[in-house]
């Protein structure tokens, strides 16, 4: 199986109103062949998809129409998380909206849901002879916690002796047995940083020990590196891929990736990064001094973490060989270290 796996997608604000003029497929840029090119294709859906709701009371609220759920079919997203911190921005009716809408487009989703159980059920996926799960958790907005009867996210704080994180443990164990690949989507931690945050490798670890092939990490504006444990891999941050957002003249978050895993007989094989660059909203190839600039950038970060990597020019993207087993064994070693 090969899987694409994008950051944040944000489609509100000025995105919202260049979808008015521009077709759907427009703003995926050259991430569009990227994302078709793969059996399955996930990213953070960082906006509701709704006519209507309530705007919560903060900051930054992101709301795309209800018929923006084009774009995701246009670049053949599969599957979607659901549990950030801009899903409930306009309240539990958006959400209830965006949940259907995203069901009428055959697009499955997980993290968030009309109660805890709809939230902590996961998206599964039949692609290319294997079955594709993916649960979706976040440690921001813990005032949106979903309840039994109450509407809204899987809330998990990054601490292994909290309750909800052990329940996140069991629930990986339990996925594990339904699925030939088993992403856990993890929207947490700052907008801002190149490193992994404290408590969030030691957290990692016991996702892929509990049976997680790929944690899939989000929320950063900028990609953080990438680790390589038994096997499985751990993207800490992904970035943005689509936005409209001020660029930071620091930790510049208009450089952006599309990560490919391929994998092959139970077994992740291979991951491709391949750098873009976002403009007028959408991602293009990065090229020239930019692209040196992040390729020193994710390599220096993924060497700190034990990851060595190098550039294909053919492909135009940094390949990490990988090589490890996924499997059952790990997930005594997660569970009993509590």
């Amino acid at each position: 199986m090969k899987l694409a796996l994008a950051g944040d997608v944000m489609l509100g604000r000025l995105v919202n109103r260049a979808l008015c003029r521009l077709p759907p497929e427009h703003l995926w840029g050259d991430a569009l062949p990227l994302l078709r090119g793969a059996d399955a294709a996930i990213c953070n859906l960082e906006c509701a998809l709704s006519d209507g709701g309530e705007r919560a009371h903060k900051e930054f609220a992101f709301r795309s129409d209800a018929k923006n759920v084009a774009v995701l079919r246009g670049a053949g997203i599969d599957a979607v998380s659901l549990a950030n911190n801009h899903i409930l921005d306009y309240g539990p009716e958006a959400l209830q909206e965006t949940l259907d809408t995203l069901d009428r487009a055959g697009v499955a989703h997980a993290g968030a849901g009309a109660s805890l159980a709809e939230a902590r059920a996961p998206a599964l996926l039949r692609r290319a002879g294997a079955t594709l799960a993916m649960l979706s958790v976040t440690d921001n907005e813990p005032a949106w916690e979903a309840g039994p009867d109450r509407p809204g996210i899987w809330h998990v704080p990054v601490v292994r002796n909290d309750p909800r994180a052990v329940s996140l443990l069991a629930a990986v164990a339990a996925t594990r047995a339904m699925a030939d690949l088993l992403v856990v989507a993890f929207h947490w931690g700052t907008n801002w940083g190149y490193r992994p945050e404290p408590g969030h490798r030691e957290f990692a670890h016991a996702l892929i020990g509990a049976g997680a092939d790929l944690v899939f990490g989000h929320s950063c504006h900028v990609a953080r590196g990438i680790e390589i444990d038994r096997g499985g891999v751990i993207l800490y941050g992904a970035g943005d891929l689509i936005d409209d957002y001020a660029v930071d003249e620091f930790e510049p978050n208009d450089e952006s990736w599309v990560f490919v895993v391929e994998t092959s007989g139970g077994r992740t094989m291979e991951l491709r990064a391949h750098p873009l660059l976002i403009r007028r909203f959408r991602p293009l190839h990065a090229g020239g001094a930019r692209r040196e600039v992040m390729l020193e950038r994710m390599t220096s970060r993924c060497r700190e973490l034990g990851t060595t990597s190098e550039w294909d020019e053919a492909e135009g993207a940094l390949r990490i060989a990988i090589g490890g087993a996924r499997g059952g064994s790990r997930q005594g070693e997660a569970l009993s270290a509590g």
